[in-house]
């Protein structure tokens, strides 16, 4: 053993001393090569400076001023595992919609991670994201790309719906009591100015008295004063909507030619096919692990188009007469009706929908999570909705008056905390979602479905 040792130190001392002869070799070589060179720089100096001068000039560094107040508030809204994060693409390759020459979400992990704001706010990849949680499920790190992409489409929103303290108040749990107090007191002026808390049973229509002994809702808050006092804020939200689709295509068409990519258009020509697109929900159909998303958000879809067709329904048989100086129908409509069957079909739809969705979170929910509180304030409003819609019919019909006025004016207040909230809550992934789908098109990078 002490032979081999000494072998082995003597062949490692052979070895190092050529390498060290080497070395200084090399040393005396640069030596020679600087002398040289300085030589030569005296002797060519003016061919130097004219070569230089002649060079291309090299574009300044830009910049990066990472937002930690940023990062710190993704980590907070959800992306807690943001950090551990290495940059190993899994998360982009298993992801099944995500565009080839701008795939997802690596590359929004990187600027999340930068703090790189502006940035995310701008990107489309983070409403085209569907929240399928594939990456979340396959991350060899655990860092629930798909929480932080959720994380940053929730921030983006007081960049895009104005004003922005409204977005940042419905996405905190400590403002929840305010935010749900907001659309109660602005219900309950209505029913005080132009209703009453304590309705007689009955109504007169044309000085004769209708449905005589019978829980009229209408007394509660007349049908037109519904009609002026909620077709406000629904109007609102509506041009809070349009004044946020804008601000986003133009932030989305900035940071394409910032990337190289300019985009022309409006997107118009989009719209069709998007909304087709979204009538089957042809993306959710693409998901791995939360594939049966699908059906359940096609339910919530579906019923609040089959309310929306209740509405018009009664603005039809109602409102429209009565503006051309007809009778019309009167409400409460017959059970079997045109209003009702829509109405009766998207509650029983809204239901089966927000079920779904429940019992969706809490059976992935070892692998993707349950979600955050920004999601279930949105699903629990639904399904309250819903609940209180069915009841407030079924405690009409049961003359139960003393649960079906309070149930009827919870329902109101509901509607009103949609309209009202609608462009700041997690409702309006369906607009900007729709808006980065059409961008996406338009700019030619959208993935076949």
């Amino acid at each position: 053993m002490a032979d081999e040792s000494v072998e082995n130190n003597e062949e490692s001392t052979g070895a190092e001393a050529p390498k060290a002869s080497a070395e200084a070799e090399g040393t005396t070589a640069v030596a020679t090569d600087e002398s040289a060179a300085s030589a030569e720089a005296e002797t060519s100096g003016d061919e130097a400076t004219a070569e230089a001068a002649a060079a291309p000039v090299a574009a300044p560094a830009r910049s990066i001023e990472p937002d930690i107040q940023f990062v710190r508030e993704v980590i907070g809204a959800g992306g807690t595992d943001l950090k551990k994060c290495f940059q190993c693409a899994t998360c982009s390759v298993v992801c099944n919609i995500t565009p080839d020459d701008h795939p997802f979400p690596r590359k929004e992990m990187i600027w999340a991670q930068w703090g790189l704001k502006d940035k995310l706010v701008a990107d489309p990849d983070i409403w085209l994201c569907h929240q399928c949680n594939d990456c979340t499920a396959q991350c060899p790190r655990d860092a629930k790309p798909g929480r932080v992409m959720q994380a940053v489409a929730k921030m983006s929103i007081p960049s895009l719906s104005k004003p922005g303290f409204l977005a940042k108040g419905v996405g905190n749990p400590s403002m929840i009591a305010i935010m749900a107090a907001i659309p109660l007191i602005i219900v309950g002026l209505a029913v005080g100015l132009l209703g009453h808390f304590n309705p007689p049973r009955g109504e007169i229509v044309d000085g004769k008295l209708e449905h005589a002994g019978q829980i009229v809702y209408g007394q509660l808050l007349g049908h037109w004063s519904i009609v002026g006092v909620f077709s406000t804020f629904f109007v609102i939200s509506i041009i809070v909507f349009a004044m946020g689709i804008r601000n986003y295509w133009v932030m989305m068409k900035r940071h394409a030619t910032e990337e190289g990519s300019p985009v022309t258009g409006s997107g118009a020509a989009q719209v069709g096919p998007v909304i087709s697109e979204i009538a089957v929900h042809k993306r959710f159909g693409k998901c791995d692990e939360t594939k049966d998303r699908k059906i359940s958000h096609l339910f919530i879809l579906y019923a609040f188009v089959l309310l929306f067709l209740a509405t018009i329904a009664s603005t039809v048989f109602t409102d429209f007469p009565l503006l051309w100086g007809g009778t019309g129908s009167v409400s409460p409509y017959p059970t079997i009706s045109v209003v009702k069957l829509f109405g009766y079909s998207g509650a029983i739809a809204g239901i089966i929908g927000i079920g779904l969705i429940m019992i969706n979170r809490f059976k992935h929910q070892v692998k993707v999570g349950l979600g955050s509180y920004f999601d279930w304030l949105l699903i629990i409003v639904i399904a309250l909705l819903m609940i209180t819609g069915i009841g407030s019919a079924a405690f009409r019909l049961g003359d139960i008056g003393v649960l079906a006025y309070p149930t009827y004016f919870i329902h109101l207040s509901l509607v009103m905390f949609l309209f009202i909230y609608a462009p700041f809550s997690k409702m309006s992934h369906m607009v900007y979602r729709a808006t980065a789908m059409a961008f996406a098109r338009t700019a030619g990078r959208d993935t076949p479905m």
